[in-house]
């Protein structure tokens, strides 16, 4: 069967682990210790393995370790669908991350072709009930998971909108200054809002008929004003040529794909998810990561590898075991973090497991084996 796992791991000078090795057989891997051990850390290296800046959104700087401030480098093995890869990315003092794929030079993009990733955090607990900056990121890493050049989209994107802003606040007139920056933004954009309407299709498809403990949810991309959702390039540049008067007053783009939220409502009440109990809004979240991943599985030709930290946190024993099962179902490489072995008990010989441990700042990661 067709698979996408890391197979081995390499840290050095990463946070709090100084060289850490560890090698994985494909089951899941279960990873516990006190809060503050480095086990987030470890899954987070794992992160770095997908385009983009990680599960925590780290600038290269923040991730070296403390004090020797040396860089760091994360090594791994990778195989994915019947290839082996070896991939290492890493950033010295000062300087940008850098990627290599199989000994030469590559783009991060390049990463997306070889392993996706989906990931589940506990900051995301508040997801339905915080601004939408965190939504609309949520949705952004769903849709890269299906579509990698999806980031080259949004850059392109996003690169256009500080130069348009830029003469938003110097309160520029001249027409032909805009017009080649609109064209820009209204092509990616049409390609962002397409790429999220298919993410979003593939997602809810993979929740009907599927069989599993958790609810599933609709999801809708919201609008905040005007036709932000227009697939058509040429509808985005009229909008955004129209609004320009209203844009230099606010100094900044007030409409367009940046404003996009993502609405969800729990099925089995027919409520927004925000009005949903914590317990309930985790629980959506949880069954959205399964569903993303049943989709993938099906379009990338193997399950993506799932980064769940905290996993635990607001389940019941009953939907914690349930969960597990779902993921040994589904074949995926799932990395779990929790404070106790107990909490992977149901798991047992399903699973690697993993103690990680505080000696004075360094962590020490030793593997062991679910009771």
């Amino acid at each position: 069967m067709p698979r996408l796992a890391v197979t081995s791991l390499l840290l050095s000078h990463f946070r709090s682990h100084r060289r850490t090795e560890m090698t994985f057989d494909g089951r899941p891997v279960a990873i516990f210790g006190p809060n503050g051990a480095g086990k987030t850390n470890v899954i987070e290296a794992v992160s770095l393995l997908s385009p983009g800046r990680g599960l925590r959104r780290a600038a290269p700087d923040e991730i070296a370790r403390r004090p020797e401030a040396l860089g760091w480098k994360i090594r791994a093995d990778v195989e994915s669908v019947h290839q082996l890869h070896e991939v290492e990315t890493r950033a010295e003092a000062g300087a940008s991350r850098s990627v290599i794929i199989d000994g030469k030079s590559a783009p991060q993009a390049a990463l997306g072709r070889i392993a996706r990733m989906l990931w589940l955090v506990p900051a995301m607990d508040r997801l339905w009930i915080e601004g939408a900056e965190g939504r609309r990121r949520f949705l952004d890493r769903m849709t890269l998971s299906f579509e990698p050049a999806h980031a080259e989209a949004v850059l392109t994107y996003e690169k256009a909108m500080r130069e348009r802003n830029r003469l938003l606040r110097d309160d520029v007139h001249e027409p032909r200054w805009y017009e080649a920056l609109e064209a820009q933004m209204a092509e990616a954009g049409a390609v962002i809002q397409r790429n999220r309407s298919e993410a979003v299709a593939r997602v809810a498809a993979a929740q009907t008929g599927a069989e599993t403990a958790f609810p599933a949810a609709d999801l809708v991309i919201l609008d905040t004003e005007g036709p932000e959702r227009a697939t058509d390039a040429a509808a985005l540049a009229g909008m955004l040529a129209a609004g320009r008067a209203r844009d230099r007053a606010a100094g900044r783009t007030l409409s367009g794909p940046h404003r996009a939220d993502l609405g969800a409502i729990y099925q089995a009440k027919g409520v927004p998810a925000a009005q949903a109990s914590t317990g309930e809004q985790k629980a959506l979240l949880i069954s959205l990561i399964l569903a993303n991943a049943r989709a993938l599985a099906d379009d990338f030709g193997a399950p993506p590898i799932l980064l769940l930290d905290e996993v635990a946190a607001h389940l019941d024993a009953g939907r914690r075991a349930s969960l597990y099962d779902e993921i040994c179902a589904l074949g995926a490489q799932a990395f779990l973090t929790g404070t106790g072995a107990e909490l992977f008990d149901t798991l047992g010989s399903r699973a690697q497991a993993f103690e990680v441990a505080d000696a004075g700042g360094l962590s020490v990661v030793s593997e062991r084996i679910l009771p």
